[in-house]
C-alpha cells in the first residue's frame, strides 16, 4: 500500500496555536509597524448616519487645570487661603501627597474674559483658542473614576483603567475600516517641548494598542526623528525593486501556508507586508511640508518646523486628516503642575495654544471641520485647593477625577456652547454630569457608531468601549 501522510485535525489544531502565541510573535511584531484594516476593501459598520468621518484628539497628558484655562469661578479670590467647606468636599477620595493636609482654597491668578458672540468664558493663557471660541463646545462636567495618571491615561484611551483593553482608536479601525489604502488608519503623536515643565511622565504603546482585537488595528506611533515610523526605510544595499520581489516571494509562500492551515493571522500580514511597501512612499510625502504655504506655517506658530513638537504634529494631524486617516491622536505632555503651577502652565499654553487654533482654522479653511471630530481633554482636573508654598502669585494642584473641562469642535457638535456646570468650587458637577464613558458613547454616535452594538467577544463577554457600567450619548451637543 502506497505510503501518504494526511495532517490530522489536532496537528493543525497544534499548528494554530504555535502560531497564535511564541511562533506568531512575528506577525504581532510587524502589525505593530504597520496597522492596516483588513476592512480596506470597503466594509462599514455605521448604525446609523454619521456625522463624523474621522477624529483627531489632542490628549494634554497630565491634567490640566480647568480653574486656570476654562472653568470661570469669579468669587473665589474673597476665600484665599480659607480651608474647603466639608459641605463641599464631603470626605471625598485625594490622593496621599495632600492626603492630612489643610484643604486650602487657591483661586486663578489669571484673568479670564467672555469670547466670541457666544460669550464663553476663556482665560488669558489662551488668547488664540479665544478666537475660535464660537467653533468649541466646552463641557464644564467631565468626570472619572480615576484618581492616579496611569489608570487616568487607560481609562480614558481604552474605556477601562485596567491595562489591556482596545484603545479608541483601534475600536474605531475594527468597528469602521479604513478610509485609505496608503497609510496606516491610527496614527499616534507625541510631544513635551518646553524646558521648564516639570512631571513629564512616560507613555506606554498599551494606550493605543488594539489589546484583545486583532493586531492590525493597533495605532502606529509617529516619530520625530529618524523614519517617522519605525525601520520604514529599506536596509542598506537593499533597493525598492529589491524589497519588491522579497515580498512577491514571501507573498507566495504564506498564500500556500494559509492554504494548509487557514490562520486569518497570515492574511493580516499579507496585507501589512503590501502596507509596508505602499508607505515607503506614502509616509515621506506626508511628513514633507516643505510646499505648505507660508501664511499656513504661520497659522501653527514658530514651532511648526521643529519635528516632533506639538506645532508640528497639528500641522501633520492636518495632513493626515486630508489623506483620511481615522483616528489622529496627539499626546502633549507636562500639565502635572502640583507646584510651579502658574509658570508651568503658561510654558504648556505656549506650546499648544496658537498650534490648536491653527489646526481648527486650517481645519475648517479646508472645508475639513465639518466631518472632523476634534477632542481637546487630558486625563482628569485639578483641585481647588492649593500644594506647595501658597501665594496669589505661586502655587501647585492636586489631581481631581470629581469635574474637568474639555471641548469638542467640527463633526457634528455645537459651537459656541458652554455645557455642563459645577459648583462655586470647581470641585463637583451640579448640572449635567459627563463621564468619560459618557464621551466615549457620544464620539461613536457621531461617527455613526452605537456603543452598546460596538462588541467584540472576549472571556466570555461582549466587550465594548464603554464597558458594562451604563453610558449615555450627550445629545444636547449634537448639532
Amino acid at each position: 500500500m502506497e505510503n501518504s501522510f494526511t495532517e490530522s485535525p489536532l496537528s493543525k489544531s497544534r499548528r494554530q496555536f504555535l502560531l497564535n502565541t511564541g511562533m506568531g510573535l512575528g506577525s504581532a511584531a510587524l502589525a505593530s509597524l504597520v496597522p492596516q484594516v483588513g476592512a480596506a476593501t470597503g466594509r462599514s459598520g455605521c448604525h446609523h448616519r454619521p456625522r463624523a468621518k474621522r477624529v483627531i484628539f489632542l490628549f494634554m497628558a497630565g491634567a490640566p487645570s480647568q480653574l486656570d484655562l476654562f472653568d470661570y469661578k469669579p468669587d473665589l479670590h474673597k476665600l484665599f487661603k480659607t480651608e474647603l467647606p466639608k459641605s463641599i468636599s464631603q470626605g471625598q477620595r485625594v490622593t496621599a501627597m495632600t492626603k492630612g493636609q489643610k484643604q486650602l482654597v487657591v483661586p486663578s491668578k489669571f484673568k479670564f474674559s467672555q469670547q466670541g458672540k457666544s460669550g464663553l468664558w476663556m482665560s488669558e493663557l489662551l488668547p488664540h483658542l479665544s478666537t475660535v471660541a464660537d467653533d468649541l463646545c466646552m463641557i464644564h462636567s467631565l468626570n472619572t473614576n480615576a484618581i492616579n495618571h496611569d489608570p487616568g491615561k487607560t481609562s480614558f484611551c481604552t474605556g477601562s483603567e485596567i491595562p489591556g483593553k482596545p484603545s479608541m482608536g483601534s475600536w474605531l479601525s475594527y468597528g469602521l475600516g479604513s478610509l485609505n489604502k496608503n497609510l496606516p488608519d491610527y496614527v499616534v503623536m507625541p510631544s513635551a517641548r518646553w524646558s521648564g515643565k516639570v512631571n513629564v511622565q512616560a507613555l506606554y504603546a498599551r494606550l493605543w494598542g488594539s489589546g484583545f482585537l486583532p493586531s492590525q488595528h493597533q495605532g502606529t506611533s509617529f516619530q520625530s526623528t529618524g523614519d517617522p515610523v519605525l525601520f520604514l526605510s529599506n536596509p542598506t544595499g537593499v533597493s525598492a525593486s529589491v524589497r519588491r520581489r522579497m515580498l512577491d516571494t514571501l507573498d507566495e509562500v504564506n498564500r500556500k501556508h494559509f492554504s494548509e492551515v487557514g490562520d486569518p493571522e497570515i492574511q493580516t500580514t499579507i496585507s501589512q507586508q503590501e502596507m509596508a511597501f505602499r508607505m515607503q512612499s506614502s509616509v515621506p510625502e506626508l511628513t514633507d511640508v516643505s510646499k505648505e504655504p507660508k501664511e499656513v506655517l504661520e497659522m501653527y506658530g514658530p514651532e511648526v518646523n521643529k519635528p516632533g513638537s506639538y506645532a508640528s504634529n497639528c500641522l501633520l494631524a492636518r495632513r493626515m486628516a486630508e489623506r483620511d486617516v481615522r483616528f489622529i491622536q496627539l499626546f502633549h505632555r507636562g500639565w502635572d503642575h502640583h507646584t510651579r503651577l502658574p509658570e508651568n502652565i503658561q510654558g504648556q499654553c505656549n506650546d499648544v495654544d496658537q498650534a490648536t487654533t491653527g489646526l481648527l482654522k486650517d481645519l475648517k479653511m479646508r472645508g475639513l471641520l465639518e466631518d472632523t471630530l476634534v477632542v481637546f481633554a487630558g486625563e482628569f482636573g485639578r483641585t481647588v485647593y492649593g500644594q506647595g508654598n501658597i501665594t496669589p502669585e505661586n502655587y501647585g494642584r492636586d489631581h481631581h477625577p470629581r469635574c474637568f473641562s474639555g471641548w469638542m469642535a467640527g463633526g457634528g457638535v455645537k459651537g459656541g456652547m458652554s455645557f455642563g456646570k459645577t459648583d462655586d468650587f470647581s470641585y463637583n458637577v451640579v448640572e449635567d454630569p459627563v463621564h468619560v464613558r459618557d464621551l466615549h458613547a457620544t464620539m461613536l454616535h457621531l461617527l455613526g457608531l452605537d456603543h452598546n452594538r460596538l462588541i467584540f467577544p472576549h472571556q466570555g463577554l461582549d466587550q465594548k468601549l464603554t464597558g458594562v457600567d451604563p453610558a449615555r450619548v450627550v445629545k444636547e451637543i449634537i448639532a
